[in-house]
């Protein structure tokens, strides 16, 4: 089986999200002999941001410059490995009520039509296999479940589900630790129900 493995928190060893992303690999792996990870960190090797240039060497324009050239063939290769995993463990802290940019420009190098998604007769329609699994590794300062005051404000883990879901990968499970800029004990708390969880995972 093939593992992709995602992290996109900037904060290196002080991540919440990257302590969990990791456990939730290492949890996989148990539960898979013989499991191969492959590791994007998009802090250290992030995409370019989508321009018009890469626009128009999609729809077959010369590539403006060797940087382009290089940046369209990552995007190719991030295509290439989400077909090829398995399971997909995604990093994903909150920032600022939603995602941080190097997610999001990796989201927009796979979100594409013709590739990861179509358009038919009765609208959109993911590529992707919905026998794959996905594992979000979550961390928000703050509190935003359903039914807590900030939720009207979350934009984070819905919009990773809706997205993932666009593409075909609808079999998400969530692995969440909030609170945790509620100070020392908060944090703890959050990630020791958040370490019980990844425990519990059975596939």
């Amino acid at each position: 089986m093939q593992l992709l493995h995602i992290d996109s928190s900037v904060l290196g060893v002080d991540s919440v999200s990257r302590a969990l992303s990791a456990e939730i690999v290492a949890r996989q792996a148990a539960l898979h002999p013989g499991l191969r990870v492959k590791h994007r960190d998009l802090a250290k090797d992030a995409a370019q941001h989508l321009s018009a240039a890469h626009l128009a060497a999609w729809r077959g324009a010369k590539a403006e410059s060797p940087e382009l050239d290089e940046d369209l063939a990552k995007g190719n290769t991030y295509i290439e490995e989400l077909f090829a995993a398995d399971l997909i463990v995604i990093g994903a802290p909150m920032y600022n009520f939603s995602i941080p940019s190097q997610l999001k420009a990796w989201i927009d190098r796979v979100v594409i039509a013709g590739k990861t998604f179509r358009y038919g007769p009765n609208g959109p329609e993911g590529l992707l296999s919905p026998r794959k699994k996905v594992f979000i590794a979550s961390s928000r300062g703050n509190v935003y479940h359903a039914g807590s005051p900030a939720a009207a404000l979350e934009h984070h883990e819905s919009y990773l589900t809706a997205v993932l879901s666009f593409i075909g990968l609808t079999d998400v499970t969530i692995v969440r630790a909030e609170g945790v800029a509620f100070g020392a004990q908060a944090k703890e708390a959050a990630m020791l129900r958040a370490r019980e969880n990844i425990a519990a995972l059975v596939a």
